[in-house]
């Protein structure tokens, strides 16, 4: 299960990425594609074309950490409805993991605060 403070936001990239890119390169294509500062501690999320892996990099106070899977079978599926810079939530991530696609997933109605 992921569990992340309520304070951190994760951003998608829906672009293609190549995963050779490391830290460096993701955090221009932060900046560049996602128009996110990459050290704010925020979570951003890349896939490679065959959507069978997935980057997640964030700043953690004194340098940047990558988190990376490959999938051996089957593939990632982001939304048709996502567009870069799109937020995600925590729930969303752990299901796109879990190869679920939340966009067909039905949620109850909840109240959420606007600002």
């Amino acid at each position: 299960m992921l569990t992340l403070p309520p304070s951190v936001r994760l951003f998608v990239c829906t672009q293609p990425t190549d995963m050779r890119r490391g830290f460096d390169g993701l955090s221009i294509m932060v900046e560049k594609i996602l128009k996110q500062d990459p050290f704010s501690g925020h979570l951003f999320v890349f896939r490679n074309r065959r959507r069978d892996r997935i980057k997640v990099l964030y700043w953690d106070r004194d340098g940047f950490c990558i988190w990376y899977k490959r999938l051996e079978k089957g593939t990632i599926q982001f939304s048709a409805n996502l567009s870069d810079g799109a937020e995600l939530r925590a729930a969303d991530l752990a299901m796109l993991l879990d190869g679920i696609d939340p966009a067909k997933v039905k949620r109850r109605r909840r109240y959420s605060r606007t600002s």
